[in-house]
This record gives structure tokens, C-alpha cells and sequence, in this order.
């Protein structure tokens, strides 16, 4: 008897009402962009419904046992079972041991030779395997996290030694900064690790020459000099690191910011921003403007940036970047660097000569340089670029105390977008709970402010812990929060008029702008961070 061939995930997980057909031709739009991406780890991505039920219907679609794979529910030392090698390559998790069968999560059970050489390994150990499927997320998560090497700061080791070590522990503990910082009786070292400088050693006074001159001889830099300078490290492989140095008064400090090559480009999906297809392309489509990114320092602008260059790029459309540095190079781009010598505005300048359709423009830094980028922007050009600013609408403010003209801006700026960095709560540790009635009230009060209905009734949230997989922070890798201003006509007449960023502000949110703060709550909500993080971001209390 011949067996009745399934449907499509998609379609059996419509049929079920799971989800909706919108929710597919999202997925599917998302697809297109991220084609390695299977549909059931896609809606997860994008929320759509929760996890646990999406999870087990697939798994009664596809025939499978399912599990929403959390730390919680790994009960034994993978590392005594497989290599965390073996488990990355094939996705799969050993997770429970009970009388001689044992539990593997994989991402892709359909995946046979993935199945089939975990099941070999495990039966030559005496066990019977019996298959799970979960999310890849959920498998990269844990992975991600697991298994890494021991590196630790030797500081008994020689200065060659002792620094190579420092470097190699920032560098396995997911640092994207270290600090050397002299002090009144030592060198104390500290590691900004999502966000957040932590301790990491302190080392004695009489080894602060010798490590200061090992810094300067590896940067490149003038070992006589005490001034401020800067320099590279190029010694370490798959790693940019630019170098800082500044004298204070117990000596010098040193800056070093981590920048892994050829990192892949996360979409902006990946990167927290919300999972809207056609807000992405109504916001960044774009001919004859400019579109600016704001935020402060450190809080994802050049990421950003590069996800919707990514986005952009098609074989028939000619990309220009100018950048300082150059952080991931991106096949089918032409990327230039500016140094001391060559600058953005010289180099825009000659961009301009190079029949670009799209141009990314680092940071405008000065006047001079958002007059050009304005100008390219006017002449049938698409520009890129960030700015410092605390939001969206601030922008319009920015450029105008940088003697950018009203007509100018509402006539060529078209987005603004700014966004800001917040910790995910670690899979490993967060605990589960109600919220309080301090934390209802508060998200009431955000939910009036802004006409919005944040639906928390009978929803849990989650506290922070800490173990060992998140240094005990409680918290595990960042996400991006975001709000998007797109200039319609009523807001560039405000401009031309030259009201304040406050009007503009008040006009923008009857015309569907959505604060940050809006945002954060919803990943809150999503559990993916938690009301104390938002509020250590935003000062919301």
C-alpha cells in the first residue's frame, strides 16, 4: 500500500493552526536571505509563536521526538560521550543516559549521515541511541558556550608569555576590549565581555616597564614615546587589534579592541531587529538619500551597517564602503580604509568618480563630511552611514548643529534608525518566575505612554543567575534593540519648518514610530532579556 506522501512543514503547521499563513510568507521572505535556514528553526527565530508548542508539533509532523533543549535538561557531561567537535559538526547534544539508551538532540534528524555517525560512536560505547529533534538555536546556544578551551591568564609566565596569555584568554572569554590599566600599586587587567568590564587579573608594579614595552614592540608603536598613540597587532591570525595607548598618572594605559576577521555577516533579523519583512524594506530600499544609524559608542552601528549592506548586495548594484578600519571584508564590495593620510571626506570625494549606486560611509564625523554625504545623497546615490546620537529623531538635530540645511535634510535623509545593545539572559542559568506587581506596573505605565496593549497576563520572566558557562553574570551574548523613523511628508514639513526634535517626536509616534524602549519590552516579554537589563540600558526606574 503506497504511504500518503506529507505536506510541508509550513502547510501541516497551517493546518494545525500553530501558525499563520503570514507567518510562513515571513519565514519564507526571511528564507531568501538566509537559505541555509530551515523553516522551523525560522519561525522560531522570529517568535511566532511559543517555542515549546511550535517544537512538539513538529516533531509529531515530522514523526520525531521533540524537545525544547535547555541546559536544565542535559543530565550528564556530553564531553564523555562525544567531542564538542563531533557535537558541532553534526548538531547533536547528548542529553540523558538511562540504562543503556541515551538521549541526542539534533538539529536536522533528516540529516542521515549526521544520525547515523553519532548512532556508530555511541554503539561502540555500549549505548542505544534514541533521536531528538530541537532547534538549531537552542543546539547552537549550548554549543557556543560549551566546551571551549581553559585558557587562563598565566602571569608567572615571562612578559611575552604573560601578555600572549591575556590576549588568548580575552580572546576564548568572547572580550571585545581589554584593559591595562597602571595603578597606584600595580596593573590591574580588565575584559569588557558583552558590554561589561569585568576583573580579570592584577599584576605587580615592578612588571609594568616590561609589559609596556612588550605592548609598544607588538603594536608597532615609538617605545621613547609617552603620548598618546595607536597601533595594531597583526601577530594573531584570525583577530584586527587596534591598540590605544594614553598616559595617566601611575603611567600608561593600554586599549586593546579585538576585531575577528572574516567574521560572518548575521542578518538583521539575527541582530534583534524587529521581524517585520516589509519594514526592512521600506526602511533601507532606498535611491537619492541617505539613510543614518545612530547610537553611542560601542552599541552596534558598524554591525548593523554591514547586515544591511549584506542585505543590499546584488550582483548588478556597485557597493562602495569607506571605513575605519575595514572590520569584515564582504565579497562583491569594494571597501576602502582611510588612515592619517587619506580621509573620509577625500575619500568620498573620489567614491564619487567611481560610479557607485550604494555607499557606506563609516561615521560622519564633521561637517564637511555630511555635506558630501548629503550630496551624494542628492545625486542618485544611496548612502549609509552613522552618527552619534541618543535616537532617531535626534538625528535631525545632530546634522542641524552640524549647519546641514532644513531643505537639505528633509529632502534627502530617508531613515534613521538607532539601537541599542542589551544582554541576553544566559540559557544555562535563567530562572523562571512571575512577574511582580512593581514590574506589571511599570510595563503599564510604558504600555499608556505609548497607546500599546503589552500583553504579560500569565507570562513568566526570568532572573539572572550566573554559572560557569556565562562567567556569573547571568547573562550570555547581546541583542540589539531598535526604533526606526522613516521621514513621510507631514514629519519633512516639521523640518523645513524648523520645529523642534520634540514636535517631530510627538508626530512621529502618531504615524506608527516605535520608541526603543517599546522594543526592549517585547524582547522582555520574548524572555530574551530581562527589566532589570533594559533598565541598567535606559534608566527606565
Amino acid at each position: 500500500m503506497e504511504s500518503k506522501k506529507r505536506q510541508p512543514l509550513g502547510i501541516e503547521l497551517v493546518k494545525r493552526g500553530i501558525v499563520t499563513e503570514e507567518d510562513i510568507e515571513r519565514a519564507l521572505d526571511y528564507q531568501k536571505a538566509e537559505p541555509k535556514k530551515k523553516i522551523g528553526d525560522i519561525l522560531n527565530i522570529l517568535r511566532v509563536c511559543d517555542p515549546y508548542v511550535l517544537i512538539n508539533a513538529m516533531g509529531e509532523i515530522l514523526e520525531e521526538k521533540a524537545i525544547y533543549l535547555r541546559e536544565a535538561d542535559i543530565k550528564l557531561n556530553i564531553l564523555d560521550y562525544i567531542s564538542i567537535d563531533t557535537a558541532k559538526q553534526y548538531k547533536a547534544i547528548p542529553f540523558e543516559e538511562v540504562s543503556g539508551r541515551i538521549k541526542v538532540c539534533f538539529a536536522d534528524t533528516s540529516n542521515k549521515r549526521a544520525v547515523e555517525t553519532v548512532r556508530l560512536l555511541l554503539l561502540n560505547k555500549g549505548l542505544i541511541m534514541e533521536k531528538y529533534i530541537t532547534f538549531e538555536t537552542n543546539i547552537d546556544l549550548i554549543l557556543n558556550s560549551f566546551g571551549g578551551s581553559s585558557e587562563t591568564i598565566d602571569v608567572n609566565a615571562d612578559v611575552s608569555g604573560f601578555i600572549d596569555s591575556v590576549i588568548k584568554t580575552a580572546m576564548d572569554k568572547r572580550a571585545s576590549d581589554i584593559h591595562i590599566e597602571p595603578m597606584q600599586e600595580g596593573m590591574r587587567i580588565r575584559y569588557r565581555i558583552d558590554g561589561v568590564l569585568v576583573n580579570a587579573a592584577d599584576i605587580g608594579k615592578e612588571k609594568q616597564s616590561q609589559i609596556v614595552g612588550r605592548l609598544k614592540a607588538i603594536s608597532n608603536m615609538h617605545q621613547e614615546k609617552q603620548e598618546s598613540q595607536d597601533g595594531r597587532i597583526i601577530m594573531y591570525p584570525e583577530y584586527n587589534i587596534r591598540v590605544s595607548s594614553q598616559k595617566n598618572i601611575y603611567g600608561e594605559k593600554f586599549v586593546l579592541r579585538l576585531l575577528k576577521k572574516n567574521e560572518d555577516v548575521r542578518s538583521l533579523f539575527d541582530l534583534g531587529f524587529p521581524n517585520d519583512q516589509n519594514l526592512v524594506k521600506n526602511a533601507f530600499n532606498k535611491k537619492n538619500s541617505i539613510t543614518v544609524i545612530a547610537a553611542p559608542t560601542g552599541e552596534g552601528k558598524t554591525t548593523t551597517l554591514y547586515s544591511i549592506i549584506d542585505y543590499l548586495n546584488k550582483p548588478q548594484i556597485n557597493i562602495t564602503t569607506i571605513e575605519d578600519p575595514v572590520e569584515i571584508r564582504i565579497n562583491g564590495l569594494n571597501q576602502i580604509e582611510v588612515d592619517q593620510k587619506i580621509t573620509f571626506v577625500d575619500s568620498l570625494r573620489t567614491v564619487l568618480r567611481q560610479d557607485p549606486d550604494i555607499i557606506l560611509v563609516g561615521e560622519i564625523r564633521d561637517t564637511e563630511t555630511a555635506e558630501i554625504a548629503m550630496q551624494a545623497g542628492q545625486t542618485g546615490h544611496y548612502v549609509l552611514s552613522t552618527i552619534h546620537t541618543i535616537d532617531a529623531v535626534e538625528v535631525i538635530t545632530r546634522l542641524r548643529k552640524m549647519g546641514i540645511s532644513n531643505y537639505d535634510i528633509s529632502s534627502t535623509l530617508a531613515t534613521s534608525v538607532s539601537e541599542r545593545l542589551v544582554r541576553r539572559l544566559c540559557p544555562h542559568c535563567a530562572r523562571e518566575r512571575d512577574y511582580t506587581e512593581k514590574e506589571k506596573e511599570i510595563i503599564g505605565k510604558i504600555g499608556e505612554k505609548y497607546n500599546i496593549k503589552f500583553d504579560i497576563e500569565g507570562k513568566k520572566t526570568f532572573d539572572a543567575v550566573g554559572c560557569k558557562k556565562c562567567h556569573n553574570t547571568g547573562y550570555l551574548g547581546r541583542i540589539g534593540i531598535f526604533e526606526v523613523l522613516m521621514l513621510n511628508d507631514t514629519i519633512r514639513s516639521l523640518i523645513v519648518e524648523n520645529k523642534p526634535a520634540m514636535e517631530i517626536r510627538d508626530v512621529a509616534l502618531q504615524n506608527g514610530y516605535v520608541p526603543l524602549i517599546v522594543d526592549g519590552i517585547n524582547k522582555i516579554i520574548d524572555g530574551i532579556t530581562n527589566l532589570d537589563e533594559l533598565n541598567n540600558k535606559l534608566a527606565l526606574y
